[in-house]
């Protein structure tokens, strides 16, 4: 399926409830492959890092840059090979939970 076909059908599955924001929010665990991101895209503010920020990105770009990164159409030195790991529905899963998360930051302003 090429990049646009995946797009379209997650924003479809989104859009439709098939795959509710809330729904992944209230997995006690991340669906499988999503904890691994965090290896290099950092969750606290205060690690100063190049590989940008994921939690908190909305899916459709999540889903938008895996699309890209499986086409080949953004470079990269690894999501690429990563991104040809998941299948489809495990990208739009992995999106849609990082969309539901916060940076360190957010969460620690909320308990205040």
């Amino acid at each position: 399926m090429n990049a646009m076909r995946l797009f379209s059908a997650a924003l479809l599955l989104i859009s439709s409830g098939a795959i509710s924001a809330s729904a992944v929010a209230a997995m006690p665990e991340p669906p499988p492959g999503a904890a691994s991101c965090s290896g290099c895209h950092a969750v606290s503010i205060r690690t100063k890092t190049d590989v940008p920020r994921i939690h908190g990105r909305s899916a459709a770009e999540i889903i938008a840059a895996m699309a890209a990164f499986r086409t080949g159409a953004r470079a990269s030195t690894v999501m690429d090979r990563i991104a040809k790991g998941f299948t489809e529905d495990e990208v739009v899963q992995i999106a849609t939970w990082l969309a539901t998360q916060k940076e360190e930051r957010n969460a620690e302003q909320h308990r205040r």
